[in-house]
């Protein structure tokens, strides 16, 4: 695996309505969004083994199996075993929570060897 910088640009959330249930127990939503110009940053780094090494700036982001980003990592190490473990460091700048929504990362920004 190479190393990448991500971008993780954020947006808010204008409206969320719940309009039904689905069967799986969760909900349908209508969700409207507005993309801003903030956006966290995200450096991935190979690791020999198949660990998960999790850093961020900011003191209320989750470091374990409750971050996003984390089991992103977890997913693709179980779908594609043998590729190694990752180091991941998210430089949060977009805020937490209150509407505030973070996108998926954009692999083509950054990326160097």
């Amino acid at each position: 695996m190479r190393s990448y910088r991500l971008i993780a640009p954020a947006k808010i959330n204008l409206l969320l309505e719940i309009v039904g249930d689905r069967p799986d127990g969760f909900h349908e939503l209508v969700m409207v969004l507005q993309s801003i110009d903030l956006a966290d940053h995200i450096d991935l780094k190979p690791l020999m083994g198949d660990r998960i090494k999790l850093h961020c700036d900011h003191p209320q982001v989750p470091l374990d199996e409750n971050n996003l980003a984390y089991r992103a990592a977890k997913l693709m190490q179980d779908c594609f075993p043998g590729h190694g473990g990752v180091d991941i460091t998210i430089q949060k700048i977009s805020p937490l929570g209150r509407g505030w929504q973070g996108g998926p990362p954009m692999v083509q920004q950054y990326s160097w060897d």
